[in-house]
C-alpha cells in the first residue's frame, strides 16, 4: 500500500510540473516574411531592430523574398532600405508579412502587426487633410506671384494646424500607444522643444520607458538645445575659400542661419527664396551664414557658384556628421535658425514667405 501511495504522489507531482508548465507562456518571438515583386537587390538594411544606436541588421535576399526572426523589446518602428528606396512600419514580437512591388515599395503591405494596424487607423483618420494639402503643394510649386505663394502657404499652415490638433488629441487619448510615441518622434525631426516636451509628457509612464520612449526623451534633450529664446553656441567653420569663420563675428547682427547641402533637393529650392531675402534686408543689420552638410568641396563650390548665393558659406565637409548640426540635432534639412544681435534664437525652420513675414516685422 505504501508503495502504490508512493508511485501516486509521483504520478500526481509529475502531471502537476507538466500542466504548471504549459500553462506558462511561451515568448512570442519576432519575425518578417517579406515578397517584394522586382526586388533584384541581393540584400536589404533593417534598422531599429536592435536596442542599439544605429544598429542595423543586413538581411540576404533570394529571388525578391527576405525574411528575419528575433525579438524586440517593444513595438517600435522599424525601417526597410534597398539601394534606392525605402519603407517604414510598427513592428512587434509577432510573425509580419510584408508584400508588395519595388515600384511602389514605400507603401507595401503589412499585416500581423497590431501597432501597424493602428497605425494605419491613424492614417485614415487624417485623409481628408493630405487630400486637402495634396493639390495645394502644387500649385505652390509652379506660382509665381509672391502674393499668390503667401495665400497657399497660409492654407497649408491652416492644414498643418488642423493635422497637429488631431495629433495631440490621438496621443492624449492613446497615452500607452507605441504610435503615439511615433508620431511625437516624427514631430521632433524638426520643431520646438517645448510643445512636444509638453506632448512626451502625456504619455504614459511605461511608454517613456520603452526603448522609443527613452530614445525620444533622448532627443528631446538635444531640441532643447535649440528653443527660442536660448542662446546659440559659438562655433567655427572653414569658408570656400579655406578662411575659418566664426559665428562670434556676426554678433550685433541679426543673423540667419541656414543649415543646407548641394544634394539636398528641397534646400536648392529654398535658395532662391534666401536670395531674395538677403537681398532686400542685407542693408538693415542683417546677414546671412550657409552652414553646409556637404562633404565634396567641389560640389559644394558649385552649388553656391550655380545657386549665385552672395553671402558667407561655411563647412567642416563632414556631411551630416557636421559638428553644430550635430550639436543641435539637425535630422532634415533645410533647416533654419534666426538669432538676433545677441546671439539669441528667436526663430527655427524659416522658409517661404515666413521668412520675409518675420525679417519684415523685426527688421523696419
Amino acid at each position: 500500500m505504501t508503495k502504490m501511495k508512493t508511485n501516486i504522489c509521483w504520478v500526481l507531482a509529475l502531471s502537476c510540473a507538466a500542466a504548471c508548465q504549459n500553462t506558462e507562456p511561451k515568448k512570442q518571438q519576432a519575425s518578417i516574411d517579406a515578397e517584394i515583386t522586382g526586388l533584384t537587390d541581393s540584400v536589404v538594411y533593417i534598422s531599429n531592430l536592435q536596442d542599439e544606436e544605429r544598429k542595423t541588421d543586413t538581411v540576404p535576399v533570394v529571388n525578391g523574398k527576405f525574411s528575419w526572426t528575433g525579438t524586440v523589446t517593444d513595438p517600435r518602428k522599424v525601417f526597410v532600405g534597398t539601394s534606392q528606396r525605402y519603407m517604414e512600419f510598427f513592428m512587434e514580437n509577432a510573425p509580419v508579412q510584408l508584400r508588395g512591388t519595388i515600384d511602389s515599395f514605400y507603401y507595401t503591405k503589412v499585416t500581423g502587426s497590431a501597432s501597424q494596424d493602428e497605425f494605419i487607423a491613424w492614417k485614415k483618420s487624417i485623409d481628408d487633410i493630405e487630400e486637402a494639402q495634396s493639390p495645394l503643394y502644387q500649385q505652390l510649386h509652379v506660382a509665381k506671384e509672391e502674393k499668390e505663394k503667401a495665400v497657399l502657404e497660409a492654407k497649408i499652415d491652416s492644414f498643418r494646424m488642423v493635422r497637429r490638433a488631431r495629433t495631440k488629441d490621438y496621443i492624449r487619448q492613446h497615452p500607452q500607444s507605441p504610435v503615439s510615441v511615433g508620431l511625437i518622434a516624427d514631430m521632433a525631426m524638426m520643431g520646438e522643444f517645448a510643445p512636444l516636451d509638453t506632448l512626451y509628457r502625456v504619455l504614459d509612464p511605461k511608454a517613456q520607458q520603452t526603448y522609443s520612449g527613452k530614445k525620444l526623451a533622448e532627443r528631446l534633450q538635444v531640441l532643447k538645445r535649440s528653443s527660442i529664446g536660448e542662446p546659440i553656441k559659438d562655433f567655427a567653420q572653414n569658408d570656400a575659400n579655406g578662411r575659418k569663420v566664426k559665428l562670434s563675428d556676426f554678433k550685433g547682427k541679426y543673423v540667419f542661419i541656414d543649415f543646407w547641402a548641394s544634394w539636398c533637393g528641397p534646400c536648392r529650392a529654398e535658395n532662391p527664396n534666401v536670395l531674395k531675402a538677403y537681398n532686400d534686408f542685407k542693408g538693415k543689420n542683417f546677414e546671412v551664414l550657409g552652414v553646409s552638410l556637404d562633404d565634396d568641396p567641389a560640389k559644394w563650390k558649385k552649388a553656391i557658384a550655380d545657386d549665385g548665393m552672395p553671402w558667407t558659406q561655411i563647412s567642416d565637409l563632414k556631411g551630416y556628421e557636421n559638428e553644430i548640426s550635430s550639436w543641435y540635432g539637425i535630422q532634415a534639412i533645410p533647416s533654419s535658425f534666426l538669432l538676433d544681435p545677441n546671439g539669441v534664437i528667436i526663430a527655427k525652420d524659416l522658409r517661404g514667405t515666413m521668412l520675409h513675414t518675420k525679417l519684415s516685422e523685426i527688421l523696419h
